[in-house]
């Protein structure tokens, strides 16, 4: 195949065929050839990363409002899939809910939990626009950012390395939020 000259805003660059496209213009090229860019040495990264991290999208079981602790939901869903050594990333792809760590033995934590949070941010206020969904709806967004959607936790040994009383929390913040759609990414 006869070289093409492509135009790009901070360089111009020859190429013979579409993996230097692939290598150049790849977002991941920049983090020294994680994806599809290249190793320092000059081989090819597609192949070892698809056996370094695992991705996979799973629904959580409907929960009614408050905070749950969902860690062996969330590891029946990864059953196989942690490394000796690496990280797990998860991702939940709502905007009324969220995930957290917290205490894993006592149930009084995630009931105190939600009268604290309903007592920050309670249902009703006088200033929000935002109110044709539902009296729970508004102060559901904004709990969800206090909190946030992702969570990152180290795997050691083939285990989440959680802390003695630590557990994944699912925070639900609607009434009737439903199930909720969970993204796992596993590196290692």
């Amino acid at each position: 195949m006869a070289s093409m000259a492509i135009s790009h805003p901070r360089m111009r660059i020859r190429r013979a065929g579409i993996e230097a496209i692939r290598t150049i213009l790849s977002p991941c090229a920049a983090f020294g050839g994680i994806g599809w860019g290249r190793r320092s040495d000059g081989a090819h990264n597609s192949q070892i990363d698809e056996k370094m991290i695992y991705q996979t999208e799973f629904t959580l079981s409907e929960k009614r409002r408050g905070c749950h602790l969902v860690t062996q939901e969330v590891l029946q869903h990864l059953s196989g899939h942690l490394p000796e050594t690496g990280l797990l990333n998860l991702f939940v792809k709502h905007t009324s809910c969220a995930l957290s760590i917290n205490e894993n033995a006592d149930p009084d934590v995630r009931g105190d939990m939600e009268q604290i949070l309903n007592h920050l941010v309670p249902e009703n206020a006088p200033y929000y626009d935002h109110t044709l969904e539902g009296a729970d709806d508004m102060p559901a967004h904004a709990k969800c950012s206090m909190f946030g959607v992702s969570l990152t936790i180290p795997i050691t040994h083939g285990r989440l390395n959680l802390g003695t009383w630590q557990g994944i929390y699912l925070c639900e913040f609607r009434n009737y939020g439903g199930a909720r759609r969970v993204v796992a990414a596993v590196m290692g």
